[in-house]
């Protein structure tokens, strides 16, 4: 948001152009002086002007007279250069209109003869296009000059320290340019310094700054600062000796820690701009007593804690912004004392309690923002009684109730009511029908259940973005007089979409003009054919956004996508449409396209491979057929996500997938698919590498208020789920249900990066590679193959996993010990002749030579428990060789039993003798 300038800097700020020019024309009776019309004839002869903008310079002519040209009254010397370009053109310029624009920015190089215009005071070569060459040097020796405007005109290299020559300088602006400075030593000589912006300037080596303000006391004048350093620290107490400063902007910069206590010193503080920081703790009280304040920015930082009663001290503050923080407390009562208050914005934080009724008192309030907090309770009417200047009214995503009485009229005319999330009653809002001047409207699941009333069908024709979602509205839209974004998600809508034949603008002449770029329609009862809408309303239009999906439309999508170039996304998907993808959807600009569980067929037109910056190709759960075409790395090498689940593809995986090193999902399960697994697979440059992974992009609305982030309905982990914020996050290939053949290629283990594979139900053979234990898997499914052998040890090693499934295989032996592989129940390794925990099947100590003729696994029938040979075998070598020698030879068990008489008699008397 830009810093307004506070009221004491306007006496200064008089060097404007219209200003200016009025004293040009002024002068029209003198003529220039003749050295300083071929000084500036000697400056244009060294630019680079492809429109012809100086036309005007001319020899002989009266330089005075000469475009961008001020001359001083009396005296006729040129004093002022007004050499900036028109502004740039809007959003909805056309590409000559920018074209015209780029061709009017100044460039080339700057000739010295500008020295001879020794009363030139005033220099602006803003927004021109210099980024091949630095500040001139001798611009440090235009000793009269008292207003320099370099800004945005894409110099670079090093700030030139003679700048510090021109003690005259009151205003210097070098922002949005390609800048460094090693030293600010310069700085001191700019005695007359009164507003200064080094915006964007890479001063992370000007470490000196720090001692400039000791230096000169002089610079105790300057009144405007604006530091906004790239990626510098640069805040010492020593700045703060500038006890004269009015506005001070440090935004978007590398701030930490806590708001230094510095600013205690600054009480002639109108503006504090900290926004977009790093700055965390507590708001600090100090600034509490900058009473003088017009404008406090702190937001986007990392600050806690409590809004204190003492902000209630901050009397002269019009414009408080403390949004994108992580404050926690209720927003105080004392808010109502900021009489002067014209923009509140307190959203994005974790603020809770209630609205405070004193904010009815700011009678001066135009900006009020507290959405996406965790604000509850009851809105009265009475909060709104004196909030008559409110324009913008923004409180979604909290848990607030407002259901004023059905005549109530609201004494504010907005242009902006988001109020989602709200319960606002099960009747359609009726003060709405009062707010003549609505451009943006959010109302979505609001417990509305209701019939939308014609009144609000002809409310406002400045209507830009519309959000009805998540409610229960029923019936039929017969138009909308919307410019930019529809909104009608999850309703109970109903009718053809023919009857959205109005959804346009209408220009001053009475013809129509289609300009809605976002209409999302999904989750109603929406019937019919696509004809109308796409042939009729959208075409020749600017739509970038397109969902009619999971509603009830039936035939065929009409061929007329021709003019749709800035067509962007397109979500058909859950319908009953049937036919053939119409070629001309392959002359679209499409990102997206979602064609999911309709009952289209046939093949793939060859059209589609002129969407080369297609990330997302959905053609999932229909009747395609046909081989999956070569042509899609070709052309559609942006792809990230391809998803031809469950249709009739036959013939080969493609080799040519194998290139599209920005895939992170494969799906092309439940087809008709033969052949092997190519090995080139392990080419698939995203789910190997990180740094190949796509950053999904963002769409948004004009408005601000539309997000459109890509979305995709992927089956993982056994189950479907819809992926949107974390889609960039998951990789998967699911190629199971076909009839593919040969062994699991080893190389997909070099797919470090792939999350879920499936190769289930297919006719796979051989052993299940070592590789696979090498992957981070989290959901691994080789179910219904024909694999045979062990399960690789190297599975021990899969820590992540929560999906796994071997079952209905030819399967042996041991199941790998491991923390993962033991915390799946049996039904993950049936069908197998697996042993060992999570089965109840032991293993035994030892086991038999594999059975060759059995595909290489071990006979069951055939284990041996060697424990218990042995033990039969001990007992029988013992019995026969010592028992039955004396139960059949007399003289040896003779011996034996006068031996055992011997042994029992000296045992006898040795106890005896002990006994004594």
């Amino acid at each position: 948001m830009t810093t307004p300038l506070p009221l004491s800097l306007f006496p200064f700020l008089l060097f404007i152009p219209a200003f200016c020019f009025t004293i040009c024309h002024a002068n029209s009776n003198l003529l220039c002086i003749e050295s300083e019309r071929e000084a500036l004839l000697k400056f244009k002869n060294h630019l680079i002007d492809r429109s012809n903008r100086l036309s005007s310079w001319i020899e002989g002519g009266d330089c005075c007279e000469w475009t961008g040209i001020v001359c001083h009254n009396s005296t006729g010397h040129v004093n002022q250069l007004h050499l900036a370009p028109l502004s740039e053109p809007d959003e909805f310029a056309t590409n000559a209109e920018w074209e015209a624009y780029y061709n009017s920015l100044l460039g080339g190089k700057i000739n010295s003869s500008l020295l001879e215009l020794k009363h030139l005071s005033f220099l602006d070569l803003s927004n021109n296009n210099f980024s091949s060459i630095h500040i001139p040097k001798f611009f440090g020796l235009l000793e009269s000059l008292q207003y320099l405007n370099l800004s945005y005109a894409q110099f670079q290299g090093a700030i030139p320290h003679n700048l510090g020559n021109l003690s005259k300088l009151q205003y210097l602006d070098l922002r949005g340019n390609d800048l460094k400075s090693k030293s600010l030593q310069w700085v001191p000589g700019l005695s007359s310094l009164q507003y200064l912006d080094l915006s964007f300037a890479n001063l992370s080596k000007a470490t000196d700054w720090v001692q400039v303000p000791l230096k000169l006391p002089s610079l105790l004048e300057l009144q405007f600062v604006i530091l906004w350093f790239r990626k510098c620290f640069i805040f010492d107490q020593l700045i703060f000796s500038l006890h004269g400063l009015l506005s001070i902007d440090f935004s978007v910069n590398s701030l930490e820690g806590p708001v230094p206590d510095y600013f205690g010193n600054t009480s002639f503080l109108e503006v504090l701009d900290l926004n977009l920081n790093n700055l965390n703790s507590s708001i600090p009280n100090f600034l509490y007593s900058l009473n003088r304040l017009h404008f406090l920015s702190l937001s986007s930082n990392q600050l806690q804690g409590t809004i204190s009663s003492a902000i209630g001290n901050l009397s002269s503050v019009t414009h408080l912004d403390l949004s994108e923080n992580q404050l926690n407390s209720q927003i105080p009562l004392s808010i109502g004392k900021l009489s002067s208050l014209k923009l509140f914005d307190v959203s994005e934080n974790q603020l809770n309690g209630q609205i405070p009724s004193s904010i009815g008192e700011l009678s001066s309030l135009k900006y009020f923002d507290v959405s996406e907090n965790q604000l509850n309770g009851i809105v009265l009417e009475i909060y709104f009684s004196n909030l008559t200047r409110l324009t913008t009214l923004k409180a979604s995503q909290n848990m607030l109730r407002f259901e004023p009485n059905s005549s109530w009229i609201p004494p504010f005319q907005c242009q902006t009511i988001e109020l989602g999330r709200w319960q606002l009653g099960l009747k359609f809002p009726y003060w709405l029908k009062f707010q003549k001047n609505l451009s943006e409207l959010d109302i979505s699941g609001a417990g509305i259940s209701d019939f939308v009333p014609i009144w609000f069908l002809n409310l406002s024709p400045k209507f830009k973005y519309v959000n009805l979602s998540y409610n229960q509205l029923a019936g039929g839209i017969s138009y909308l007089n919307v410019k930019d974004s529809v909104d009608l998600t999850s309703n109970r809508f109903t009718g053809p979409l023919s009857r959205y034949n109005n959804l346009h603008a209408s220009d001053p002449i009475g013809t129509t003009i289609p300009t809605l770029q976002f209409l999302i329609l999904s989750n109603n009862s929406f019937s019919g054919s696509l004809f109308e809408l796409v042939c009729h309303s959208l075409s020749r239009g600017r739509i970038e956004v397109l969902f009619i999906d999971k509603n009830l439309l039936t035939g065929e999508i009409p061929d007329c996508w021709n003019h749709l170039e800035s067509l962007k996304i397109l979500n058909l998907g859950n319908n009953n449409l049937t036919g053939k993808i119409p070629p001309s959807l392959g002359r679209t600009g499409l990102h997206w396209l979602n064609l999911r569980n309709n009952s289209m067929f046939g093949e793939l037109p060859s059209t589609l491979q002129n969407l080369t910056n297609l990330c997302i190709l959905d053609l999932s759960e229909n009747h395609f057929s046909g081989n999956i075409p070569a042509w899609i790395d070709d052309k559609l090498s942006s792809l990230t996500v391809l998803s031809l689940r469950s249709n009739n593809f036959d013939g080969y995986i493609p080799h040519k997938i194998c290139d599209l090193q920005y895939l992170q999902n494969l799906d092309l399960s439940h087809n008709n698919i033969l052949g092997a697994i190519p090995n080139c697979l392990s080419n698939l440059s995203a789910m190997a590498y990180r740094r190949y992974q796509k950053n999904y992009q963002f769409l948004w609305a004009s408005t601000r208020t539309t997000l459109i982030s890509f979305s995709a309905l992927l089956m993982l982990k056994g189950r479907e789920d819809d992926y949107s914020a974390t889609l960039g996050l998951v990789t998967s290939m699911d190629l199971s249900a076909n009839s593919l053949t040969g062994e699991i290629p080893k190389e997909l283990g070099s797919l470090v990066e792939l999350r879920s594979l499936n190769l289930s139900r297919n006719l796979l053979t051989g052993n299940i590679p070592d590789e696979i234990g090498n992957m981070e898997l989290e959901s691994l499914d080789l179910s219904m193959n024909q694999l045979n052998g062990e399960i690789p040890s190297s599975f021990s090693n899969l820590n992540f996993l929560n999906h796994f499934n071997v079952s209905y295989n030819n399967l042996t032996g041991q199941i790998p010990t491991s923390t993962q592989l033991q915390s799946f129940e049996n039904f993950s390794y049936m069908g197998n002749h697996l042993c060992g925990p999570p089965l109840t099947k032991h293993c035994s100590t030892k086991r038999s030579p594999p059975d060759v003729a059995n595909n290489g696994s071990s006979s069951e029938g055939s284990n041996v428990n060697w424990l218990y040979v042995s033990i039969v075998l001990g007992f029988v070598m013992g019995f026969w060789g010592v028992v039955a020698p004396l139960f059949f030879i007399r003289s040896w068990r003779h011996a034996y039993y006068l031996k055992l008489d011997h042994v029992s008699r000296k045992l006898y008397v040795s106890w005896a003798t002990m006994g004594m």
